[in-house]
């Protein structure tokens, strides 16, 4: 090799490093934004990136520019190896063109070859018109591996700027959506076509921000404050996952909570609200991750470790809604439990939910679809599964969450669980009300009290249940972090073979 052309290369390379240019850098920082570069290097563990296609140029492009708009490689996170992709705002608005598609194609087939997690960073305008049907087929290209790779490897999307068009399905394949305050956008079809086609009029912000996906729709599982809090977050989240499926979630050394020395403790009165997650923070290994916390917040959904162990955390949350389980919060918590079972996590279910939310628009809008993912997903699963009734566990509300009828391994209860089929007010409105309608409303008063009395006396209690084996022990408050630990252990090494088939219908 020539010095000229040795030359030639590193100057090359040199151009490529810079993506865009310094002007079109300077622009990105004036949005608030960071390069692409500068992104891996929050991410990534120093001087581990191994960059493929740095010199990648498309083939349909009059002034093609070096990378073709993406960044992508290897590299590793607290000394786990990762794929990662970051979009270039800088060249050609991130946009995608079949070169930048073929290039995260690469690391996605490898990184399932060698079992790591795909990481793939979005700051980009879409598909590159100027390619036509070259960029549309980049996107099929990549859609599929999402659908292929999804429970193979781990798969996180970072939106930290545009994502539009068909662009925004491949972050609605993987695991995790992160999102970041004035800078993250997600959408189908951006403000101007709709002012065109609908006359409405609406920012890009107020369509697709972290309002709309993060609180709304759904489709953003994390917010973030800054792009550092992001890739922080995104740092800490991957420390509860396996490298893949064939793999174990990360042991942990086992840390007493830091409110251990507080007993749990919900209030007497069932009717009283309470925060579900100072229950949590009681049990587990001193802190937890939530996925999708202002998303259907009457359910909480989150990782935490048991005494080093990871586990996926699914419980009412009897502050929003009384706890009640409406469409979201069906969907939000079906998602979370197939998440975590494909990737080998045991989930511990903590209930305490009157039932289903009543109403008509939930009926008309298909609680009855929605609702039945989530007993889907229960049943389904093939990871440890334990269950632990703090008070209500009402109705089909029982039955959906983690009940031993779906399947869960261990099914326990508080000595407050209340088990039944109605709570007391309604079932002696069903079973008593026309005895009541003939009293006076002194009488009718005293009456409805006293049937209530003896209904709870009767039937609002465990005991029935762990009489006929359908809970498998009560346990006091203070003996809940060392039961569920138990339980992990004996079920660490569990076998579940089911019947052969290709897969089931999941009613979507």
């Amino acid at each position: 090799m020539t010095d000229t052309v040795v030359q030639q290369w590193v100057k090359l390379e040199e151009k490529a490093l810079v993506g865009g240019g310094n002007a079109r850098i300077e622009r990105q920082h004036q949005l608030g934004k960071k390069t692409a570069r500068e992104r891996l290097a929050l991410l990534l563990d120093p001087s581990s990136f191994f960059e493929i296609d740095r010199l990648a140029v498309s083939p349909f492009l009059d002034a093609p520019e070096l990378t073709d708009g993406v960044v992508a490689g290897f590299g590793s996170i607290q000394g786990r190896k990762v794929a990662v992709y970051a979009q270039d705002f800088t060249i050609k608005g991130g946009s995608l063109g079949k070169r930048h598609a073929e290039k995260i194609a690469k690391v996605m087939d490898m990184a399932a070859k060698i079992g790591c997690p795909i990481i793939g960073i979005i700051d980009s305008g879409g598909a590159r018109i100027d390619e036509g049907i070259h960029a549309l087929a980049g996107y099929g290209s990549i859609f599929r591996r999402n659908c292929q790779y999804s429970g193979v490897v781990p798969q996180f999307s970072v939106i930290v700027g545009p994502c539009a068009g068909g662009a925004v399905y491949s972050p609605a394949i993987t695991d995790v959506v992160f999102m970041t305050k004035d800078i993250s956008q997600m959408f189908i079809t951006g403000p101007q076509v709709i002012e065109e086609v609908l006359h409405q009029s609406i920012t890009k912000e107020a369509l697709g921000g972290i309002d709309a996906h993060g609180r709304q729709s759904g489709v953003a599982h994390v917010i973030c404050e800054t792009e550092n809090d992001c890739f922080a977050s995104l740092q800490d989240l991957l420390s509860y996952f396996p490298d893949s499926y064939l793999d174990q979630p990360p042991a942990g050394s086992p840390v007493l909570p830091t409110t251990m020395y507080n007993t749990p403790h919900i209030p007497e009165n069932p009717q009283q609200p309470y925060n579900i997650k100072d229950i949590i923070s009681t049990i587990i290994d001193d802190t937890y991750f939530e996925l999708h916390t202002d998303f259907a917040a009457n359910i909480v959904t989150c990782f935490a470790r048991l005494n080093g162990q990871v586990v996926g955390i699914v419980a009412n949350q009897p502050l929003v809604k009384a706890g009640c389980i409406d469409i979201d919060a069906s969907c939000k918590a079906a998602r979370f439990i197939r998440l975590c079972d494909s990737f080998g996590i045991p989930i511990v279910t903590l209930v305490d939910t009157p039932g289903y939310l009543p109403g008509v628009e939930q009926e008309h809008n298909g609680i009855i679809r929605h609702g039945a993912k989530l007993l889907y997903a229960y049943a389904t699963a093939t990871v440890p599964k334990i269950t632990l009734i703090l008070r209500k566990a009402i109705g089909g509300a029982y039955i959906v969450m983690g009940s031993k009828e779906l399947a869960a391994d261990f099914n326990f209860a508080w000595p407050s669980a209340q088990i039944a089929v109605l709570g007391a007010k309604a079932a002696i409105t069903i079973m008593r009300g026309k005895e009541l309608a003939a009293l006076n409303p002194a009488e009718r008063a005293l009456a409805q009290a006293s049937f209530e009395s003896a209904y709870t006396e009767e039937f609002l209690h465990p005991f029935t249940a762990a009489a006929h084996g359908y809970i498998d022990a009560i346990v006091q408050p203070q003996q809940t972090r060392e039961q569920l630990i138990q339980a992990l252990q004996l079920t660490r090494d569990k076998v579940e073979i089911r019947p052969a088939r290709k897969h089931g219908n999941i009613p979507l």
